[in-house]
């Protein structure tokens, strides 16, 4: 299940501690997903069920007072993080982080039908992880944002997190600064190798982008014609961004450009240089390929993150650390 990193202004939990939370979310996935197995296997009554803990989140008494007093003592400058010793892959370096950023967050299945088979189980699991996943790539411990209910219903952001590998690290409409000035960019998907800058054109079902080099591209709809601007634009000019900010940041990473329309067709006279043009025929066998990568996180792939987080715009609320139901939403 890919990770969101950041999606649109939300607070991220990667901005404070991007070394640290990658391998956080793999371990309690996959922790969470082994426990329900488990139990699906050996037989044992679904609605019995209950809160699957993680390594943080079922603090004592003691330990609550504890982190509060760490609250009070902490400095009012932002804390410097040591960077992480990565060769080849992303290793748990859980030391590195401040203590205070721990999270109270967990994941509770609701069991709404008995699953028959352990596909059915999966679907399940990962349907629900995915609402959990939202609220825990729009939160930290002393922050949060208010997800809009139309990510839940988003089915590209679901397909993408749910079918691609952890080690796959997504952007979703990050706003960036440009010269002070905000930009909302597209879609980026880093994987251990490359940069994918994906920008979608899903207007109305079944239509045909027919596409040149002018400003303007047709969409065919039935026998209905109408102009749209040409995506290229929005593609290039994100492409432009992320490469300036690997550039300015040392970041050596290919940088691949996608078109993309799950319920529509290109029509695109010859081909352009780096660009890929994915729709509904290809998109399948284009997200398959993507599957198949087998590839632990690398260093280049977390300075890449490093340097898209730190640019990106964020719009969040203060927590009321005294109200301990807010700690556990």
């Amino acid at each position: 299940m890919a990770q969101l990193v950041k999606l649109q202004d939300y607070i991220s939990r990667y901005e404070t501690a991007l070394t640290r939370y990658p391998t956080q979310f793999v371990r309690l996935k996959q922790n969470q997903w082994d426990r329900v197995k488990t139990q699906w296997l050996s037989g044992e009554e679904l609605p019995n069920w209950e809160h699957i803990e993680t390594d943080e989140e079922n603090e004592e008494p003691k330990e609550r007072f504890t982190f509060f007093k760490k609250i009070f003592r902490r400095n009012e400058t932002e804390e410097n993080i040591e960077e992480v010793n990565v060769e080849n892959e992303l290793v748990d370096n859980d030391e590195i982080i401040p203590e205070d950023e721990t999270t109270t967050l967990f994941f509770e299945p609701k069991i709404v039908y008995h699953p028959q088979t352990l596909e059915e189980l999966k679907v399940m699991f990962l349907d629900q992880f995915f609402h959990f996943q939202l609220k825990w790539a729009s939160s930290t411990l002393r922050e949060k944002s208010y997800v809009d209910p139309k990510f839940l219903r988003d089915t590209l952001l679901r397909n993408i997190l749910q079918q691609l590998p952890d080690s796959y690290l997504i952007f979703y409409y990050p706003i960036i600064k440009v010269k002070k000035a905000p930009v909302e960019l597209d879609v980026i998907i880093l994987t251990p190798t490359e940069c994918i800058c994906i920008t979608v054109v899903e207007n109305d079902n079944m239509a045909v982008y027919v596409g040149n080099s002018e400003r303007f591209w047709t969409e065919k709809v039935g026998k209905v014609d109408k102009k749209i601007l040409n995506p290229l634009i929005q593609l290039n000019r994100m492409e432009s961004v992320i490469s300036q900010i690997f550039t300015n940041q040392g970041v050596d990473i290919p940088i691949r450009k996608v078109l993309l329309s799950r319920n529509g067709y290109f029509d695109y006279p010859g081909s352009l240089y780096n660009v890929q043009f994915i729709d509904k025929r290809e998109f399948p066998k284009w997200l398959m390929q993507l599957k198949r990568s087998i590839s632990p996180m690398k260093r280049m792939q977390m300075q890449a993150a490093q340097s898209i987080l730190n640019h990106v715009q964020t719009t969040s609320f203060n927590r009321d650390i005294w109200n301990v139901e807010n700690l556990k939403e």
